[in-house]
């Protein structure tokens, strides 16, 4: 009982961690836009709509599954349209994410190896942004994290009930070492299927946040690891009937009924936003601009630095070592083959996103905890490796810091920031956060890893794997406030709050308002401003499909139709994201545009009053 309240409490505390400094300011910043102006939007038009057919700008939206609108609109509908109701959905994500990873930690390394594995999702850089980020990454991740902590679980306990192969009983994880909470015998054999339905029901809401990708790569990854070790089959000893019931119908229930009354809708989802999508071949393409493969191993790499090199080391022994013939450490081989196989699958594909690694980040935070308990006989490796690190880390920001900030501003957001890379290919700058923002958390992070470093080097000569673990741990959650505020400025600096005033002073009742461009490029311009706009050259866009169907006729307009209106007694404004020489407003009359108002990367036009006649 002692040991089991050890590791609740270690759990709690790191997920209680996670809230205090994920939480506080949560609301502070504008929406993103691009980013999570669409998202909050979408979840706002469902409290007056159909919670089954999504919509934005009142069109139908079929690019992601509910999960993430259902449970936005009901945190709305209890706390109020702002943005910190809109974040509590990811913030709940990256918590129940951080207490999975802990969770399994605890029963495959002890209260302390678990505790340093939550942490260490937790310190992810990429991570800690998306969890307070309106999009349904966290939400995914989590699902995805639980499904492995159910069915991993379950299978440990299997493992030690049936034992080896050829022998009575499986020995303890090679490496191990006995640590108060690591039940030799676990628990969990004499918990029946619990876990596994756990599991199951959670992959399977994997599939309602994001994509059944989610629910399927974790069960391949398992059966191959389970196959390895010849704990296959039977398949319902590890995949029970209600678990699997369960996972079918919370996994692929939305999709058959979403299909039954969109009969469009299975076609998008499978085979454009796939299959076609993989070959680079989609029908309603939107602007994304994929990375390449070095440029996506670079963002995961940094997005989960440094934990991703202690995983690859434990990943390394693992091979060495040949563990998926063991069957103790199939809960090792399943999160390894997980980890590595996102990572290789994308790097591998046409199309992949900054985001695109964040599934494999909770195993790669545990294989990060396992490294380090491993390298408690000899750590001086590992930690040495990590001076370095921390020592080009620091010396990098000092050096940024230091200049004006130029080359560290569109390095960094050229690979991580979608909507850099959608402007830079219209040939055009990306609205960036003014360097004066930016500066002092650069130097900031400069001064902890420097910091960081000194302490490492310290921990190398005691010889201790604790101390260094711990430091890093240590070193990295002092730089989750930088993520959390630079993610705040930059959102300001994209922001369509200071627009959306400016539209609601100048529109008068009956005045319509014309958005150029996909609407995810000012996504929330209904959500600050009251005013839904007419999309014009907006087709590429996540409304593609959406602008197929007949009721949406109005809302997508042609240039000629714009022309037209443009020439009326009573002319639209217009809203562009894209510079004067790239807008329509370069093929208007001369002389009969109006800059109003230009603001993050906008610009607001209205036709300016036509000259009086010349006096005869």
């Amino acid at each position: 009982m002692g040991r089991l309240c050890g590791a609740g409490v270690a759990v709690l505390l790191v997920v209680a961690l996670a809230a205090a400094l994920l939480a506080p300011g949560l609301g502070r910043a504008p929406f993103d836009d691009p980013g999570e102006g669409q998202h909050a939007e979408i979840a706002r038009e469902m409290l007056g709509g159909s919670w089954l057919t999504l919509r934005l700008n009142g069109v139908r939206y079929f690019d992601k599954p509910p999960l993430l609108y259902w449970l936005t609109a009901i945190s709305f509908s209890l706390f109020g349209l702002t943005e910190g109701a809109a974040r509590l959905a990811p913030l709940l994500g990256a918590l129940l994410a951080v207490g999975a990873t802990a969770v399994l930690g605890v029963r495959l390394l002890g209260p302390t190896g678990g505790a340093l594995a939550g942490l260490a999702l937790l310190s992810c850089a990429l991570f800690a942004a998306f969890a307070r980020y309106v999009r349904p990454e966290s939400l995914f991740v989590a699902a995805i994290a639980w499904g492995f902590t159910g069915l991993l679980v379950h299978m440990r306990g299997i493992v030690h009930l049936r034992g080896p192969r050829n022998g009575p009983r499986t020995p303890p994880i090679a490496g191990s070492r006995s640590e108060p909470g690591t039940d030799p015998v676990p628990a969990d054999t004499r918990s029946g299927a619990a876990w596994a339905v756990l599991g199951c029901a959670a992959l399977g809401v994997a599939a309602l946040a994001k994509d059944p990708l989610g629910l399927i790569g974790p069960l391949v990854a398992i059966a191959i690891a389970a196959g390895l070790a010849g704990r296959l089959r039977p398949v319902r000893a590890w995949l029970p009937p209600l678990g699997l019931a369960l996972l079918l119908v919370i996994g692929f229930g939305w999709y058959a009924v979403a299909a039954v009354t969109e009969p469009a809708f299975l076609w998008y989802t499978v085979v454009d936003n796939h299959l076609l999508n993989v070959a680079r071949m989609r029908q309603f393409p939107d602007e994304d601009v994929p990375l390449s493969a070095i440029e996506f191993l670079t963002a995961a790499g940094f997005g989960a630095f440094p934990w991703i090199l202690a995983a690859a080391v434990a990943v390394g022994a693992l091979v060495r070592g040949r563990a998926w013939r063991d069957p103790a450490e199939l809960p090792w081989v399943a999160l390894a083959v997980w980890a590595v196989g996102v990572l290789a699958l994308f790097t591998v594909s046409p199309f992949k996103l900054p985001h695109y690694g964040l599934p494999a980040y909770p195993a790669l935070a545990l294989l990060a905890a396992r490294a380090w308990r491993d390298a408690a006989p000899r750590p001086r490796g590992l930690i040495a490796v990590h001076v370095v690190l921390f020592t080009l880390a620091g010396a990098g920001c000092a050096w940024a810091a230091a200049g004006d900030g130029r080359a560290f501003t569109e390095a960094v957001f050229g690979v991580s920031d979608v909507y850099s890379r959608k402007e830079a290919a219209w040939g055009q700058a990306s609205p960036y956060p003014a360097w004066s923002s930016l500066q002092p958390l650069v130097t900031w992070a400069a001064v902890v890893l420097l910091a960081g470093a000194a302490v490492l080097a310290a921990a190398t000569a005691r010889r201790s794997a604790r101390v260094g673990a711990w430091t890093v741990a240590a070193v990295m959650l002092l730089l989750a406030p930088v993520v959390a505020i630079g993610l705040a400025v930059t959102s300001s600096a994209r922001a369509v709050t200071v627009m959306a005033a400016e539209i609601r002073a100048r529109l008068a009742p009956g005045d319509l308002l014309v958005l150029e461009g996909p609407i995810e490029n000012a996504g929330a311009v209904e959500f600050y401003s009251g005013y839904r706009p007419v999309l014009l050259d907006a087709a590429r866009s996540v409304l593609g499909i959406g602008s197929t169907f007949v009721d949406a006729a109005g809302t997508f307009w042609s240039a000629p139709r714009f022309a037209e209106a443009w020439a009326s007694a009573r002319p639209p404004y217009l809203l562009t994201t894209r510079e004067p020489g790239r807008s329509i407003v370069a093929s208007l009359p001369p002389e009969s545009a109006r800059l109003l108002f230009a603001h993050n990367g906008r610009w607001l036009y209205g036709r300016a009053p036509a000259a009086a006649p010349a006096a005869r």
